[in-house]
């Protein structure tokens, strides 16, 4: 494959489908800076792979999809100005990856993992599987895309909640605001991954892939997205952003001055 990915992630040829995986289940498949540089480049490869058709975009484990960048290692980084996500402000997961991606959420989905979602097209979840973007709990934005996609995909109302709050929802609930397309047992989930990845291979490679790119094209959020990390920017270079993960390590509650 040529490709060199570190530990934590896999990334397997099933004939027409790509089955990429976050392997790291005893950290709740939390992100490092070097997944997400593999996964970048895993998703690249497969996208320019003639013979893949569509991917599945799953977690190991049975606790948790993924739940984001891990506070006490990242948000520091981010205070310094290391960036650990996308270098250019108009670039959010996925968003030139033509061809379809099928999430397969195989428990907690939060943080980072809810963003990486909001990228993909097809989305099975399993019954135990949770949803939020907790970042405001900690004096931080999700600005991995999440003001932009997040209102486009479910009501204004829901998204708010989510983005406000910091609390979570459960699959059922996400499958009512459309946040996911099924809820399935647990020992389901990668089953019916693949069913919806081969029905979509009996299908015409090129019209799939124009179909989404017209889709992804039209919605034109490349100036939204460099807008949500200018106005980020202040937010993660803010004093309550260092006292957010400070807490959070500490395991205390944060003391916010809105500075």
């Amino acid at each position: 494959m040529g490709l060199n990915l570190p530990a934590s992630l896999s990334y397997e040829k099933r004939g027409r489908i790509a089955i990429i995986t976050m392997n790291r289940p005893e950290a709740m498949n939390s992100l490092t800076k070097e997944m997400l540089i593999g996964l970048e480049a895993a998703f690249d490869d497969f996208n320019k792979d003639p013979e893949l058709r569509c991917a599945i975009f799953t977690g190991a484990g049975e606790r948790a999809f993924c739940t984001g960048l891990d506070l006490k290692v990242a948000l520091p980084a981010l205070n310094e100005g290391d960036a650990l996500g996308y270098e250019d402000p108009a670039k959010r997961p996925f968003q030139t990856v033509y061809k379809p991606i099928i999430c397969a959420i195989n428990g907690v989905c939060v943080a980072g993992g809810l963003e990486f979602l909001l990228g993909t097209d097809i989305r099975i979840a399993a019954e135990h599987a949770k949803f939020g973007l907790a970042e405001v709990r900690w004096a931080v934005v999700p600005a991995g895309g999440s003001h932009v996609r997040l209102p486009q995909q479910i009501p204004w109302a829901i998204a708010m909640e989510l983005l406000l709050t910091g609390n979570t929802i459960d699959a059922q609930r996400a499958y009512e605001v459309g946040l996911i397309n099924k809820v399935v047992p647990a020992d389901r989930l990668l089953d019916e991954a693949l069913a919806y990845a081969e029905r979509i291979c009996e299908n015409g490679p090129l019209a799939v892939r124009t179909a989404k790119e017209i889709a992804l094209r039209a919605l034109s959020n490349e100036p939204a997205f460099v807008l949500e990390k200018t106005m980020s920017a202040r937010v993660f270079a803010s004093e309550d952003a260092r006292e957010g993960p400070r807490a959070f390590a500490a395991k205390t509650k944060p003391e916010y001055h809105g500075r």
